[in-house]
């Protein structure tokens, strides 16, 4: 059996160098992007501000007090769609194989491409300078046998780099990587192992695969597997949306009755996204975190699908009425989606059609 030849692309700091691309002023500077107000938390921030220790989820004020002169700049969603919707028109130029992660970045399996390249290391190679010449922007690319290996390459090369695992160099390469590497590795799972005596992945690889069962249960097989370099998941093209949502943090906590004019500019950019879109969605989703960080999800589903973004928001500021807290009650968070999306029923459509006078 061939090995299979798998490339992962991932945009550089995609949302702040779109910033940067596009308004040339921002060029060289520490860009931050996250909403204006003290509770904002930052989405993403450029290379530049990085240097000062600012990274995404980072409350805005403290990317402030690390880095005075950067340049806070509020998100613009429907932008880096619009954008990430144009790198993946390139990405699909050299494979059928795409599979989307998120807005910037995603798989390609390109054991078989449509350039006719005789190497992953080539496509990589032009799929960059594509990205680069069209869109003004940069990519990270890593080449290898799985999914696993060339998210790790990829990481392993920003900014604007490319990197090869090749199969006779997975093993060396893995081994003296520390365990937080590995997907799903966090602290915790980190610190067990340790007490298991295994502290790099190279440790790891000698625990038996029993051992690592009976401590982790499914996951167990996975850490031996990944220990390994095997990773047997197919790149799954056009995977459809399950959700969309949007959240706004407020500078005051607000009861349900203040935070209507949120619920609605939520609203509105949510329903935007979700025309381009070919399945529709079901379900209205109400996100709400209280003073106190307590998170309360409402969702209401129904039969037909949402058939315009006023009904969406006539849903969602109803879903209000089911939180069953103490009126009294405030938050810090609200936030609206979108969710339980179908392909559309052409029956059901064209019945309210017939309902419509």
């Amino acid at each position: 059996m061939s090995l299979r030849k798998i490339i992962h692309v991932d945009m550089d700091a995609f949302y702040a160098s779109i910033e940067q691309r596009d308004d040339p002023g921002l060029g060289g500077r520490p860009v931050v992007v996250a909403w204006p107000g003290r509770r904002s938390v930052v989405c993403a921030a450029s290379y530049e501000a990085r240097r000062f220790g600012i990274h995404s989820a980072m409350p805005a004020q403290r990317a402030a007090r690390l880095c005075p002169e950067a340049v806070l700049v509020p998100p613009d969603f429907a932008r880096y769609r619009a954008v990430s919707r144009q790198v993946q028109d390139i990405l699909k130029g050299y494979s059928d194989l795409v599979e989307p992660l998120s807005l910037d970045e995603a798989y390609l399996d390109v054991t078989v491409n449509q350039a006719g390249r005789s190497t992953a290391t080539e496509v990589a190679r032009a799929i960059r300078t594509e990205i680069r010449t069209r869109l003004n922007l940069t990519a990270s690319a890593g080449v290898s046998t799985c999914k696993f290996l060339a998210k790790i390459a990829s990481d392993w090369c920003k900014p604007d780099g490319l990197f090869v695992i090749r199969p006779d160099e997975a093993d060396a390469f893995l081994s003296g990587l520390p365990l937080t590497r590995l997907p799903g590795v966090g602290q915790v799972t980190a610190q067990r192992l340790v007490k298991l005596g295994v502290q790099t992945v190279g440790a790891l690889k000698r625990l038996d695969r029993t051992v690592l069962e009976g401590e982790f249960g499914r996951f167990g097989k996975r850490l031996f597997e990944l220990a390994r370099g095997i990773d047997e998941r197919p790149v799954m093209p056009d995977l459809p949306t399950q959700s969309l949502s949007a959240e706004e943090t407020f500078d005051r906590d607000l009861d349900l009755d203040e935070m209507e004019p949120a619920i609605r500019r939520l609203a509105g950019k949510i329903w935007q996204a979700a025309q381009h879109e070919t399945r529709v969605a079901h379900t209205t989703i109400l996100k709400l975190k209280t003073d106190r960080f307590r998170i309360l999800t409402r969702r209401h589903s129904g039969e037909r699908p949402l058939r315009s973004g006023a009904e969406f928001v006539q849903i969602a500021l109803s879903l209000r009425q089911r939180v069953g807290l103490d009126p009294g009650q405030v938050y810090r968070l609200v936030g609206v989606g979108l969710g339980g999306f179908r392909e559309p029923d052409a029956s059901v459509e064209q019945s309210a059609l017939f309902l419509q006078d």
